[in-house]
């Protein structure tokens, strides 16, 4: 499919995703952005609901950025093992809070780049930091957002999430990235999902995605 009808395309699923999902959000709560970055860090092959709720312990024997820095990597585990990884999720949340206290005066750097450099974060949390608690352009390739893009068309096979999001800057307008990647979770979860087949049935996208070969905009 040629670049421009998937520029098309895009515009017509963020429309019709926004109808369907109008109040879609991040699924991880939080209430300072500190807190999204330790709970992004959690939800690496956990989920969301479970994180959500693991982190209210956490949060209870560490209220802030300069205690979880302080506390020992073992006694944070015991906390978040549930998530599973939690080894090296313990690890990375005590490193990454201790660069956080250390250097950004316990605040979360509003650069990309900076926030690549902190332990245990990849383009895709640096992405939703952007996204949620900045207000800037950014495009969050989870799972959903890969499995979903490759059905509908919005990207050819592509599997590797750098490469997803690349192919997915050329033709999605920056302002609407993360809200999109917000609903597509949700349609992820409750339509188009991975562990049964995709109820396309009741999906608004029907009629225009590509895994139906029937492309009302492919002309």
């Amino acid at each position: 499919m040629a670049e421009k009808t998937k520029e098309k395309l895009a515009l017509e699923i963020i429309e019709r995703l926004k109808k369907e999902y109008p109040d879609a959000g991040c699924t991880l709560d939080y209430d300072q952005a500190w807190k999204l970055l330790v709970s992004v860090r959690l939800a690496a092959q956990c989920t969301d609901a479970r994180v959500n709720v693991v982190v209210e312990d956490l949060y209870a024997k560490y209220p802030d950025v300069d205690a979880l820095a302080e506390a020992e990597p073992e006694e944070i585990e015991k906390i978040v093992r549930p998530c599973g990884l939690g080894k090296s999720k313990a690890r990375d949340i005590s490193a990454c809070m201790k660069m956080l206290k250390e250097q950004y005066d316990g605040k979360i750097p509003k650069d990309f780049n900076a926030l690549l450099k902190l332990p245990g974060v990849g383009r895709k949390s640096a992405n939703l930091i952007m996204g949620d608690v900045f207000g800037e352009p950014a495009i969050v390739t989870d799972t959903h957002c890969i499995r979903l893009t490759n059905r509908m068309g919005l990207v050819d096979g592509i599997k590797e999430p750098k490469k997803v999001e690349m192919a997915l800057w050329k033709i999605i307008p920056p302002k609407e990235g993360s809200d999109f990647c917000h609903r597509l979770v949700y349609h992820g979860r409750d339509v188009c999902t991975a562990r049964t087949k995709p109820y396309c049935d009741r999906c608004c996208l029907e009629d225009i995605c590509a895994k139906n070969g029937v492309s009302t905009l492919a002309e």
